[in-house]
């Protein structure tokens, strides 16, 4: 089930703040860039750039995933590894806001989200 029209609106405006403080200056957005996307009960952070072998052609390549478990009112969050699979990060595989979410993320104890 998707989130309302106020929950999408809420954790825009979350995300956003986050991503926006995140980004690179304005000269180097055309060269990378960080974004987020929405879907379903999902909230995805990745980051955009030219691919390393066809600069014309832009790739998304994703940091972090957080998916709402309404049943349990958790967030739970995910990496991507090497074998392009979301897994569980077990170091705090989930929390309860959306803000706390961003705080596990940013702080990156293990390097999984920016390497």
């Amino acid at each position: 089930m998707a989130f309302t029209k106020e929950e999408l609106e809420q954790y825009r405006e979350i995300v956003n703040a986050y991503v926006e403080k995140r980004r690179p200056p304005m000269h180097l957005r055309n060269q990378v860039d960080i974004s987020f996307s929405i879907k379903n009960q999902s909230i995805e952070i990745f980051e955009i750039r030219s691919r390393f072998d066809d600069p014309l052609k832009i790739v998304e390549i994703p940091i972090a995933k957080t998916t709402w478990v309404k049943t349990q009112k958790v967030w739970r969050i995910f990496w991507q590894r090497a074998d392009l699979r979301w897994h569980r990060y077990d170091p705090v595989p989930e929390v309860k806001t959306l803000e706390e979410f961003i705080d596990v993320v940013e702080a990156d104890e293990y390097a999984c989200f920016y390497g």
